[in-house]
């Protein structure tokens, strides 16, 4: 076995236990490059135990930064902003203010409640990023999972923004989606079954049924093995929002899995896959074409 193919199987087996368990997650946090990074924990959005975000800064960056709210996935029924400060703090190295933010879940909430959070944490963001050096003018969004779905419901659905004074064509530059489900009915789980609701509601609660061309750019990004969301739901959504005339871009990698394609986000697995210079190539090419 070559050394680039030995840290490739340890990058795998590295990624897969920690994407499937808190201390694989743990493990990968503990790997994260030292300093640099200022985190501010545990602010209050909302009430209650999950109504609470964290902020990661570049301790070198500007007062003007641009700002990214990372949503994490985990079914809408586990997760938590915790387990993911490698992401935080890999945006926050690319001079991002990362925002990650906890949400309800299964069981104590159902559909529409972690979007209504996910627009609450957005709400905030805009309101007091600026105390941590962010620039609310410079907002994008991302997600991975059903964190995806959060972000890109907000950006499709602008419903859920409008309820806390915000319009995504107007507040957002832009909303990343990573391996996210955004077509995937009809459902099979019994569990999304509960969390979706009755089956006549169940089409209101998929973003490409919300397309109109007016959402923010996106980026949607895949991996074609993904054997836990079907990559046809990142064709199918790009496919809707080119038909109606909005700007999409879609990265297909292959060799990965649902959860590496998060994992390779964290410094350790970055050779896996350009996942975080794609996205974050992607955000700073909106705000270059914002400048002009």
């Amino acid at each position: 076995m070559t050394i680039a193919k030995g840290w490739k199987v340890l990058g795998a087996v590295l990624s897969a236990s920690a994407l499937s368990g808190c201390s694989g997650l743990a493990t990968v946090n503990a790997l994260q490059p030292r300093g640099g990074v200022t985190i501010t924990r545990d602010i209050a959005y909302a009430g209650g135990e999950r109504g609470k975000l964290d902020i990661y800064r570049n301790a070198r960056a500007d007062r003007h930064a641009p700002v990214v709210v990372f949503f994490y996935g985990g079914g809408w029924d586990s997760g938590k902003k915790d387990d993911y400060a490698f992401a935080g703090a890999a945006l926050a190295r690319e001079g991002f203010v990362a925002v990650v933010p906890d949400y309800r879940i299964y069981p104590e909430a159902r559909w529409p409640a972690f979007v209504q959070d996910s627009a609450a944490a957005v709400a905030w963001t805009k309101a007091h990023i600026a105390e941590y050096g962010g620039d609310a003018h410079k907002l994008f969004l991302m997600g991975h999972s059903a964190g995806a779905y959060n972000a890109v419901t907000l950006a499709t659905d602008r419903r859920w923004l409008a309820a806390v004074g915000m319009a995504p064509e107007r507040d957002l530059k832009g909303v990343v989606g990573l391996a996210g489900p955004y077509d995937f009915l009809p459902l099979r789980s019994d569990r999304l079954k509960i969390i979706f609701g009755p089956e006549g509601q169940r089409p209101d609660t998929q973003p490409i049924n919300h397309v109109d061309g007016r959402s923010p750019p996106l980026l949607l990004v895949t991996d074609a093995g993904d054997k836990v969301v079907d990559p046809g739901n990142t064709t199918r959504m790009a496919q809707r929002v080119g038909a109606a005339g909005g700007i999409v871009e879609t990265r297909t990698y292959k060799g990965l899995d649902h959860a590496l394609l998060m994992g390779a986000v964290a410094a350790p697995l970055r050779f896996l896959a350009p996942v975080l210079r794609d996205s974050t190539d992607f955000m700073r090419a909106r705000l270059a074409e914002a400048d002009r």
